[in-house]
């Protein structure tokens, strides 16, 4: 069993930055890939960045690639999402997920955290 707890969101201007973290606790972090989603109201829950077990491979949608970072850091339980000149359509409530062997869909990912709030004004 993993438990996981995000934290890091908040409402931020356009053009700004935020980054998220997902502490785990429970069985050994670094046994599992690590992925973020988001959903934003009336939406389906997409993904949005994922990350190898030993943190030196990284995938991300298109929406977010080059703006997004995600990173890991095994020694302390923690996965991150750096988000850099945020949009309004990145206001969602962004979730971390874990799994052995993940890839974009959300079926493949075994433990949810409860998610934070992002909100990018205009």
């Amino acid at each position: 069993q993993v438990q996981l707890v995000e934290s890091g969101g908040g409402l931020v201007q356009a053009g700004g930055s935020l980054r998220l973290s997902c502490a785990a606790s429970g069985r050994i972090f670094s046994s599992y890939a690590m992925g973020w989603f988001r959903q934003a109201p009336g939406r389906e829950r997409e993904f949005v960045a994922k990350i190898n077990k030993s943190g030196d491979r990284t995938y991300y949608a298109d929406s977010v690639k080059g703006r997004f970072t995600i990173s890991r850091d095994n020694a302390k339980n923690t996965v991150y999402l750096q988000m850099n000149s945020l949009k309004p359509e990145d206001t969602a409530v962004y979730y971390c997920a874990a799994g052995f062997t993940v890839d974009t869909e959300r079926s493949s990912y075994r433990y949810w955290g409860q998610g934070t709030q992002v909100t990018v004004s205009s």
